[in-house]
Protein backbone atom coordinates (compact mmCIF):
# COMPACT_ATOMS: atom_id res chain seq x y z
CA UNK A 1 0.00 0.00 0.00
CA UNK A 2 1.27 3.36 -1.22
CA UNK A 3 1.72 6.42 1.84
CA UNK A 4 -1.35 8.22 2.78
CA UNK A 5 -1.23 11.96 1.72
CA UNK A 6 -3.46 14.79 2.94
CA UNK A 7 -4.50 17.37 0.21
CA UNK A 8 -6.85 20.45 1.25
CA UNK A 9 -9.83 20.35 -0.91
CA UNK A 10 -10.47 24.31 -1.34
CA UNK A 11 -11.88 24.61 -5.06
CA UNK A 12 -15.09 23.41 -6.34
CA UNK A 13 -14.11 20.45 -8.34
CA UNK A 14 -12.35 19.14 -5.13
CA UNK A 15 -14.92 20.08 -2.75
CA UNK A 16 -17.58 18.25 -4.91
CA UNK A 17 -14.78 15.00 -4.20
CA UNK A 18 -14.68 15.39 -1.02
CA UNK A 19 -18.36 15.67 -0.71
CA UNK A 20 -19.15 12.75 -2.74
CA UNK A 21 -16.47 10.49 -0.45
CA UNK A 22 -19.75 9.22 1.58
CA UNK A 23 -21.19 8.00 -1.47
CA UNK A 24 -18.25 5.61 -2.95
CA UNK A 25 -17.56 4.71 0.77
CA UNK A 26 -21.27 3.16 1.36
CA UNK A 27 -22.35 2.26 -2.22
CA UNK A 28 -24.10 -0.98 -1.37
CA UNK A 29 -25.12 -0.18 1.94
CA UNK A 30 -28.96 -0.46 2.39
CA UNK A 31 -28.72 2.13 5.57
CA UNK A 32 -26.90 4.78 4.01
CA UNK A 33 -28.59 7.98 2.79
CA UNK A 34 -26.57 11.06 1.14
CA UNK A 35 -27.29 14.20 1.92
CA UNK A 36 -27.66 17.00 -1.53
CA UNK A 37 -24.47 17.39 -2.99
CA UNK A 38 -25.40 20.79 -3.96
CA UNK A 39 -26.03 22.05 -1.12
CA UNK A 40 -23.17 20.56 1.30
CA UNK A 41 -20.84 21.94 -1.69
CA UNK A 42 -22.76 25.28 -0.88
CA UNK A 43 -22.03 24.78 2.66
CA UNK A 44 -18.10 25.11 2.43
CA UNK A 45 -17.99 28.02 0.14
CA UNK A 46 -17.83 31.27 1.44
CA UNK A 47 -20.03 33.27 -0.65
CA UNK A 48 -22.88 31.23 -0.43
CA UNK A 49 -22.37 30.36 3.47
CA UNK A 50 -23.64 33.36 5.87
CA UNK A 51 -22.22 31.19 8.97
CA UNK A 52 -18.47 32.50 7.35
CA UNK A 53 -18.97 35.66 8.94
CA UNK A 54 -17.97 34.46 12.15
CA UNK A 55 -16.36 30.95 10.85
CA UNK A 56 -13.47 29.39 9.54
CA UNK A 57 -13.02 26.28 7.98
CA UNK A 58 -10.43 23.75 6.03
CA UNK A 59 -12.11 20.48 4.38
CA UNK A 60 -8.84 17.70 4.14
CA UNK A 61 -8.95 14.64 2.41
CA UNK A 62 -6.78 11.47 2.49
CA UNK A 63 -5.38 10.02 -0.32
CA UNK A 64 -3.26 6.85 -1.55
CA UNK A 65 -2.13 5.61 -4.67
CA UNK A 66 -4.72 8.93 -5.68
CA UNK A 67 -7.36 7.48 -4.23
CA UNK A 68 -9.70 9.44 -1.71
CA UNK A 69 -9.82 6.64 1.38
CA UNK A 70 -10.91 9.50 3.97
CA UNK A 71 -12.08 12.97 4.68
CA UNK A 72 -12.73 15.05 7.32
CA UNK A 73 -13.48 19.06 8.00
CA UNK A 74 -12.38 21.61 10.91
CA UNK A 75 -14.93 24.05 11.74
CA UNK A 76 -13.41 27.62 14.24
CA UNK A 77 -16.67 28.99 15.41
CA UNK A 78 -15.96 32.57 17.31
CA UNK A 79 -19.76 33.35 18.32
CA UNK A 80 -20.28 29.41 19.79
CA UNK A 81 -17.11 29.83 21.02
CA UNK A 82 -17.93 33.05 22.66
CA UNK A 83 -20.95 31.82 24.12
CA UNK A 84 -19.94 28.88 25.56
CA UNK A 85 -16.46 30.87 27.11
CA UNK A 86 -14.08 27.48 25.35
CA UNK A 87 -12.11 27.50 22.73
CA UNK A 88 -13.12 24.51 21.09
CA UNK A 89 -12.47 23.20 17.13
CA UNK A 90 -15.05 21.80 15.56
CA UNK A 91 -14.75 18.42 13.15
CA UNK A 92 -17.27 17.55 10.67
CA UNK A 93 -17.87 15.50 7.66
CA UNK A 94 -15.62 12.37 9.24
CA UNK A 95 -15.37 9.88 6.97
CA UNK A 96 -13.06 7.13 6.57
CA UNK A 97 -11.69 3.26 5.47
CA UNK A 98 -11.11 1.37 8.40
CA UNK A 99 -7.41 2.12 8.40
CA UNK A 100 -5.08 3.37 11.33
CA UNK A 101 -2.43 5.57 8.71
CA UNK A 102 -5.58 7.49 7.41
CA UNK A 103 -7.81 8.35 10.49
CA UNK A 104 -4.06 8.95 11.82
CA UNK A 105 -3.49 11.30 9.34
CA UNK A 106 -6.55 13.13 8.60
CA UNK A 107 -7.00 14.03 12.35
CA UNK A 108 -3.11 15.32 12.48
CA UNK A 109 -3.53 17.85 9.87
CA UNK A 110 -7.54 19.24 11.43
CA UNK A 111 -6.29 19.05 14.79
CA UNK A 112 -2.86 20.44 13.79
CA UNK A 113 -5.11 23.39 11.80
CA UNK A 114 -7.47 24.09 15.41
CA UNK A 115 -4.08 23.88 17.54
CA UNK A 116 -1.93 25.90 15.79
CA UNK A 117 -3.98 28.61 13.92
CA UNK A 118 -6.89 29.13 16.39
CA UNK A 119 -4.90 28.14 19.83
CA UNK A 120 -8.31 25.21 20.26
CA UNK A 121 -7.79 23.53 23.33
CA UNK A 122 -10.08 21.07 22.63
CA UNK A 123 -11.79 19.45 19.65
CA UNK A 124 -15.37 17.83 19.45
CA UNK A 125 -17.85 16.65 16.90
CA UNK A 126 -19.34 16.03 14.30
CA UNK A 127 -20.98 19.30 14.62
CA UNK A 128 -22.12 21.63 12.03
CA UNK A 129 -21.65 25.46 11.50
CA UNK A 130 -25.25 25.50 13.10
CA UNK A 131 -27.49 23.38 15.03
CA UNK A 132 -29.53 23.10 11.69
CA UNK A 133 -26.21 20.88 9.98
CA UNK A 134 -26.10 17.24 10.79
CA UNK A 135 -24.43 16.07 13.61
CA UNK A 136 -23.67 13.58 15.74
CA UNK A 137 -21.76 10.03 14.81
CA UNK A 138 -24.19 6.62 15.05
CA UNK A 139 -23.24 4.58 18.06
CA UNK A 140 -25.95 2.69 18.21
CA UNK A 141 -28.95 1.85 15.62
CA UNK A 142 -26.48 0.71 12.48
CA UNK A 143 -29.37 -1.44 10.88
CA UNK A 144 -31.61 1.01 10.88
CA UNK A 145 -31.88 3.70 7.79
CA UNK A 146 -30.45 7.11 8.31
CA UNK A 147 -32.66 10.04 7.96
CA UNK A 148 -31.80 12.44 5.45
CA UNK A 149 -30.91 14.93 8.12
CA UNK A 150 -28.57 12.90 9.87
CA UNK A 151 -25.16 10.96 9.11
CA UNK A 152 -24.92 7.09 8.75
CA UNK A 153 -21.46 5.69 9.41
CA UNK A 154 -19.87 2.31 10.02
CA UNK A 155 -19.47 0.61 13.06
CA UNK A 156 -15.58 0.73 13.50
CA UNK A 157 -15.64 4.27 13.92
CA UNK A 158 -16.41 3.95 17.32
CA UNK A 159 -12.99 1.98 17.99
CA UNK A 160 -10.85 4.52 15.92
CA UNK A 161 -12.33 7.65 17.92
CA UNK A 162 -11.68 6.20 20.49
CA UNK A 163 -8.19 4.95 20.19
CA UNK A 164 -7.84 8.21 18.65
CA UNK A 165 -8.65 9.70 22.36
CA UNK A 166 -12.49 10.72 22.18
CA UNK A 167 -14.79 10.37 24.69
CA UNK A 168 -18.51 11.53 25.04
CA UNK A 169 -19.77 15.13 25.35
CA UNK A 170 -22.68 14.37 25.11
CA UNK A 171 -25.22 11.33 23.01
CA UNK A 172 -28.67 12.31 21.24
CA UNK A 173 -31.22 9.41 20.67
CA UNK A 174 -33.91 9.21 18.04
CA UNK A 175 -37.44 7.27 17.88
CA UNK A 176 -39.57 5.74 15.23
CA UNK A 177 -43.24 5.92 16.62
CA UNK A 178 -46.46 4.20 15.81
CA UNK A 179 -49.17 6.32 14.66
CA UNK A 180 -52.57 5.42 16.10
CA UNK A 181 -55.16 4.25 13.93
CA UNK A 182 -57.84 7.01 15.82
CA UNK A 183 -56.32 10.06 17.62
CA UNK A 184 -55.46 9.54 21.22
CA UNK A 185 -58.47 10.87 23.29
CA UNK A 186 -56.27 11.99 26.28
CA UNK A 187 -54.11 14.16 24.34
CA UNK A 188 -57.51 15.70 22.50
CA UNK A 189 -58.71 16.57 26.09
CA UNK A 190 -55.61 17.98 27.05
CA UNK A 191 -55.39 19.96 24.38
CA UNK A 192 -58.88 22.03 24.54
CA UNK A 193 -58.30 22.49 28.05
CA UNK A 194 -55.14 24.31 27.54
CA UNK A 195 -55.98 25.98 24.18
CA UNK A 196 -59.13 27.43 25.76
CA UNK A 197 -57.11 28.60 29.00
CA UNK A 198 -54.54 29.62 27.07
CA UNK A 199 -56.97 31.74 24.36
CA UNK A 200 -54.60 30.14 21.63
CA UNK A 201 -55.46 29.49 18.40
CA UNK A 202 -54.21 26.44 15.50
CA UNK A 203 -53.55 28.34 12.46
CA UNK A 204 -53.31 25.84 9.20
CA UNK A 205 -50.43 26.59 6.58
CA UNK A 206 -51.38 28.99 4.37
CA UNK A 207 -54.08 30.49 6.93
CA UNK A 208 -52.62 32.75 8.90
CA UNK A 209 -52.91 35.43 7.17
CA UNK A 210 -48.96 36.55 6.19
CA UNK A 211 -46.82 34.91 3.24
CA UNK A 212 -45.77 31.96 3.82
CA UNK A 213 -41.95 32.88 4.04
CA UNK A 214 -42.55 35.30 6.40
CA UNK A 215 -44.54 32.24 8.57
CA UNK A 216 -41.27 30.09 8.02
CA UNK A 217 -39.12 33.47 9.24
CA UNK A 218 -41.30 33.60 12.87
CA UNK A 219 -40.71 29.99 12.97
CA UNK A 220 -36.96 30.32 12.76
CA UNK A 221 -37.35 33.35 15.21
CA UNK A 222 -38.86 31.22 17.59
CA UNK A 223 -36.38 28.18 16.78
CA UNK A 224 -33.76 30.69 18.01
CA UNK A 225 -35.70 31.76 21.20
CA UNK A 226 -36.68 28.31 22.09
CA UNK A 227 -33.55 26.27 21.05
CA UNK A 228 -30.72 29.12 22.45
CA UNK A 229 -30.28 27.15 26.12
CA UNK A 230 -30.16 23.79 24.37
CA UNK A 231 -26.13 22.09 23.87
CA UNK A 232 -23.65 23.62 21.51
CA UNK A 233 -26.92 26.17 19.84
CA UNK A 234 -26.15 29.41 18.51
CA UNK A 235 -28.59 31.71 17.22
CA UNK A 236 -29.11 32.61 13.78
CA UNK A 237 -28.38 35.37 11.90
CA UNK A 238 -30.74 37.14 9.98
CA UNK A 239 -28.44 35.82 6.81
CA UNK A 240 -28.82 32.35 8.28
CA UNK A 241 -32.47 32.53 8.77
CA UNK A 242 -32.78 33.30 4.86
CA UNK A 243 -31.15 30.72 4.22
CA UNK A 244 -33.10 28.08 6.26
CA UNK A 245 -36.05 29.72 5.29
CA UNK A 246 -35.17 28.68 1.89
CA UNK A 247 -34.48 25.83 2.32
CA UNK A 248 -37.21 24.04 4.78
CA UNK A 249 -40.03 26.31 2.09
CA UNK A 250 -40.27 22.99 0.01
CA UNK A 251 -41.17 21.28 2.86
CA UNK A 252 -43.90 23.06 4.44
CA UNK A 253 -46.87 20.95 3.75
CA UNK A 254 -50.66 22.05 5.08
CA UNK A 255 -50.36 18.03 6.60
CA UNK A 256 -47.85 17.68 8.15
CA UNK A 257 -47.41 20.86 10.00
CA UNK A 258 -48.89 22.60 13.02
CA UNK A 259 -48.71 26.54 14.14
CA UNK A 260 -50.32 28.32 17.43
CA UNK A 261 -50.65 31.74 18.04
CA UNK A 262 -51.81 33.78 20.80
CA UNK A 263 -54.24 36.67 20.46
CA UNK A 264 -51.67 39.51 20.28
CA UNK A 265 -51.28 37.04 16.82
CA UNK A 266 -47.74 35.69 17.94
CA UNK A 267 -46.43 32.32 17.00
CA UNK A 268 -45.64 30.33 20.48
CA UNK A 269 -44.98 27.34 19.20
CA UNK A 270 -44.87 25.18 15.77
CA UNK A 271 -44.39 21.81 14.75
CA UNK A 272 -42.55 21.24 11.36
CA UNK A 273 -42.43 17.40 9.40
CA UNK A 274 -42.94 16.01 6.15
CA UNK A 275 -43.17 12.72 4.30
CA UNK A 276 -39.96 10.71 4.88
CA UNK A 277 -37.54 11.53 1.99
CA UNK A 278 -34.70 8.65 2.78
CA UNK A 279 -35.73 6.33 -0.02
CA UNK A 280 -35.91 9.16 -2.47
CA UNK A 281 -32.21 10.73 -1.63
CA UNK A 282 -30.79 7.02 -1.75
CA UNK A 283 -32.60 6.66 -5.61
CA UNK A 284 -31.09 10.01 -6.21
CA UNK A 285 -27.70 9.99 -4.83
CA UNK A 286 -28.21 13.19 -3.21
CA UNK A 287 -28.39 14.77 -6.78
CA UNK A 288 -31.60 17.17 -7.79
CA UNK A 289 -30.51 17.61 -11.38
CA UNK A 290 -31.38 16.00 -13.97
CA UNK A 291 -34.35 14.01 -12.84
CA UNK A 292 -33.16 13.76 -8.82
CA UNK A 293 -36.09 15.83 -8.18
CA UNK A 294 -38.67 13.67 -9.85
CA UNK A 295 -38.35 10.93 -6.78
CA UNK A 296 -38.32 13.95 -4.23
CA UNK A 297 -41.29 14.92 -5.89
CA UNK A 298 -43.12 11.67 -5.52
CA UNK A 299 -42.25 11.14 -1.96
CA UNK A 300 -43.77 14.68 -0.98
CA UNK A 301 -46.43 14.56 -3.00
CA UNK A 302 -47.23 10.84 -2.72
CA UNK A 303 -48.00 8.17 -1.25
CA UNK A 304 -45.62 7.70 1.82
CA UNK A 305 -45.86 5.77 5.39
CA UNK A 306 -43.69 7.36 7.12
CA UNK A 307 -43.13 10.57 8.37
CA UNK A 308 -39.54 12.51 9.39
CA UNK A 309 -40.61 14.63 12.78
CA UNK A 310 -37.86 17.89 12.27
CA UNK A 311 -38.99 20.35 14.91
CA UNK A 312 -41.08 21.53 17.39
CA UNK A 313 -40.96 24.58 19.17
CA UNK A 314 -42.82 26.13 22.33
CA UNK A 315 -42.10 29.52 23.85
CA UNK A 316 -40.07 29.18 26.60
CA UNK A 317 -42.57 31.04 29.05
CA UNK A 318 -45.14 28.62 27.94
CA UNK A 319 -42.63 25.45 28.42
CA UNK A 320 -44.56 22.72 30.92
CA UNK A 321 -48.21 24.22 30.46
CA UNK A 322 -49.10 22.00 27.98
CA UNK A 323 -49.11 23.91 24.73
CA UNK A 324 -46.90 21.71 23.37
CA UNK A 325 -50.52 18.71 23.54
CA UNK A 326 -51.98 21.27 21.60
CA UNK A 327 -49.50 20.75 19.06
CA UNK A 328 -49.15 17.12 18.96
CA UNK A 329 -52.90 17.13 18.61
CA UNK A 330 -52.99 18.91 15.57
CA UNK A 331 -50.44 16.86 14.07
CA UNK A 332 -51.96 13.62 15.43
CA UNK A 333 -55.20 14.48 13.85
CA UNK A 334 -53.46 15.84 10.65
CA UNK A 335 -51.06 12.63 9.97
CA UNK A 336 -53.35 9.86 10.82
CA UNK A 337 -55.94 11.50 8.23
CA UNK A 338 -53.32 11.48 5.36
CA UNK A 339 -52.73 7.79 5.97
CA UNK A 340 -49.21 7.73 7.88
CA UNK A 341 -48.51 4.86 9.44
CA UNK A 342 -44.79 5.70 11.12
CA UNK A 343 -43.29 9.00 12.34
CA UNK A 344 -39.26 9.21 12.69
CA UNK A 345 -37.64 11.49 15.12
CA UNK A 346 -34.72 13.20 14.76
CA UNK A 347 -31.96 13.45 17.00
CA UNK A 348 -32.99 14.51 20.72
CA UNK A 349 -30.62 15.19 23.45
CA UNK A 350 -30.60 12.30 25.61
CA UNK A 351 -31.30 14.79 28.61
CA UNK A 352 -33.56 16.56 26.97
CA UNK A 353 -36.50 14.71 28.72
CA UNK A 354 -39.29 18.06 27.97
CA UNK A 355 -39.01 17.06 24.15
CA UNK A 356 -39.07 13.03 24.76
CA UNK A 357 -41.89 13.59 27.62
CA UNK A 358 -44.02 14.27 24.26
CA UNK A 359 -44.24 10.98 22.65
CA UNK A 360 -45.42 9.00 26.26
CA UNK A 361 -49.06 8.83 24.24
CA UNK A 362 -47.47 6.75 21.59
CA UNK A 363 -46.15 3.30 21.31
CA UNK A 364 -42.61 4.10 20.07
CA UNK A 365 -39.20 2.38 20.16
CA UNK A 366 -35.72 4.29 20.75
CA UNK A 367 -33.80 2.51 17.86
CA UNK A 368 -30.60 4.84 17.36
CA UNK A 369 -27.83 6.69 19.65
CA UNK A 370 -25.49 9.10 18.10
CA UNK A 371 -22.60 10.94 19.80
CA UNK A 372 -20.96 14.38 19.75
CA UNK A 373 -16.91 13.26 20.96
CA UNK A 374 -14.88 15.29 22.65
CA UNK A 375 -10.98 15.37 23.12
CA UNK A 376 -8.43 17.95 24.48
CA UNK A 377 -5.54 18.94 22.42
Amino acid sequence: MGTVNIREAKTKRELVRFMDFPRKLYRGNPYFVPDMLSSQVADMQHGKNPAFAYCDAKCFLALRDGEIVGRIAGIHNRRANEKFGKNYLTVTHIDFIDDDEVVDALFDAVERWGRETHGCTHAHGPLGFSDMDREGMLVEGFDRMSLFITYYNHPYYIRQMERRGYGKEVDWIECRIKIPDAPVERLERIADCVQKRKKLRVVDLGNQGKPIKELAKDMFGLWNETYKALFGVVPMTEEQTDKYVSEFLPMLDPRTTAFVYNEAGEMVAFGISCPSLEKAQRQNGGRMFPFGWIPMLRALKGKNDTLDLLLIAVRPDLQGAGVNAIIMNEMQKKVIKAGFRYAETGPMLELNEKVQAQWKFFDYEQHKRRRCWVKEL
